[in-house]
């Protein structure tokens, strides 16, 4: 049972949602950011990196930065660039690609469903990330960001999603400066809300799609709260969290490739021999040639691109981990042939997100800044969802979802 939660979100005034809306605190740094947010006092970076309202050397998780946070959430809701809602309700927020739009579906997610594993993750999390999102919810009392989730894709939230687009005229529609449109509607009707809440009920698990560390976050302060609470109902604001629930048959996950900066002291010949062990290799030429099908990648070196068909015997279809890709090049080429066992923390390895292209594989390489390029097959809804279910874990940057959410669109306080 998946609990969605009404909520009576903070929003920004209609003609300022472009200037605020900001692309997600972790697809760019601070020295982007600096860059995005300039000349813009509506930018939410100023309250998601507050960073760079402060001394460029400053350290990113020092007290000073967490209390600028809020100082600017606070500044925010005290100018009107932030307005709360008065009425609890859901939201419809949808996402449009290439010609492609994708409905989701906003309200909070319970942090009960996440501590019973009703929210299923399928990517490990690290304590330090975990933390600087912690103390950021802590200090702003807030989910300033929604998370990514997805669901099994159920026919009546569709009628219901697409009733209300087809109907009502979104309050936001913009195309951001990524090119990609954002659209958004309130759902205030309450038998529609209760509806939606009901079919929500009836599912025995959503799944993160992006966003771990932002998700236990929100999650793990929620029951901080929880704990410290004597009178404690169940019914606090701080039980819930800031979500987006898209269906899994609308998202498509992208490549998520790797660039690798030596060949471990081998010759390009050595080590053209070694992938043999594994693989059929076939020179391809000049020309960037993109995998068509599982266990098959494209590889970069010295100026040629090559196909490399994994062998029958380096894959099992039994597992849902040993039957990745990721899984795959990791176990036949990174770790026997490059050295490379700690993908996490390994310098000699980069990961490129597959909406940069192959092409940024083939510049880098190029540059001399790598020395090998190996682009991925994607990863299905599918396999991430089985993934979930069995428990088990991803390798590390297996998937990139895109169009990112954009945030600032509706905000959740905890009180």
């Amino acid at each position: 049972m998946a609990i969605l939660k009404p909520f009576r979100g903070w929003r920004p005034p209609v003609d300022i949602v472009k200037q605020l809306a900001s692309r997600p605190y972790d697809v760019l740094d601070s020295d982007e950011a600096r860059v995005e947010a300039e000349g813009n006092p509506y930018s939410l970076l100023h309250i998601i990196k507050p960073e760079i309202d402060l001394p460029v050397d400053i350290d990113h998780y020092a007290p000073e930065v967490y209390a600028k946070a809020k100082e600017n959430f606070d500044l925010f809701r005290n100018n009107g660039w932030l307005v709360q809602d008065k009425e609890d309700m859901l939201y419809i927020y949808a996402q449009t690609m290439n010609g492609k739009t994708q409905y989701g579906i906003v309200g909070c997610a319970g942090v009960e469903d996440y501590m019973n594993n009703v929210i299923k993750k399928h990517e490990l999390t690290r304590a330090d990330k975990e933390e600087d999102r912690m103390k950021h919810v802590r200090i702003t009392n807030a989910n300033m960001e929604p998370v990514f989730f997805t669901y099994p894709a159920n026919q009546e939230l569709d009628q219901i999603v697409q009733h209300i687009v087809k109907t009502e005229k979104p309050i936001y529609d913009f195309v951001a400066a990524e090119g990609f449109g954002h659209h958004f509607w309130l759902v205030k009707d309450p038998t529609t809300i209760q509806k939606i809440v009901d079919l929500f009920a009836k599912m025995p698990a959503v799944y993160v799609a992006d966003g771990h560390h932002r998700t236990a976050a929100a999650a793990l302060v929620g029951n901080e709260k929880r704990l410290a609470n004597p009178n404690h109902t169940g019914k606090e604001e701080y039980n819930f969290f800031l979500a987006v629930h898209f269906p899994e048959n609308e998202l498509t996950i992208i490549d998520y490739n790797r660039v690798i900066k030596d060949l471990n002291g081998l010759s390009k010949e050595e080590f053209l021999k070694k992938l043999e062990n594994g693989f059929t290799v076939e020179k391809k030429g000049g020309e960037i040639y993109k995998p068509a099908k599982l266990h098959e990648f494209s590889m970069y070196i010295d100026g040629e691109w090559y196909a490399l068909n994994a062998k029958k015997g380096t894959y099992r279809d039994d597992d849902p981990i040993g039957v990745l890709d990721v899984t795959i090049l990791t176990h036949q080429v990174l770790e026997p042939v490059l050295g490379i066992h700690d993908l996490r923390r390994s310098n000699r390895i980069d990961f490129v997100g597959g909406i940069r292209g192959l092409g940024e594989l083939k510049r880098r390489v190029d540059s001399g800044e790598m020395a090998v390029a190996f682009a991925l097959y994607p990863v299905s809804m599918h396999q991430l969802m089985q993934i979930a279910d069995t428990g088990n874990i991803m390798p590390p940057k297996t998937t990139w979802f895109e169009p990112k959410l954009r945030s600032g669109l509706v905000i959740h306080t905890l009180d």
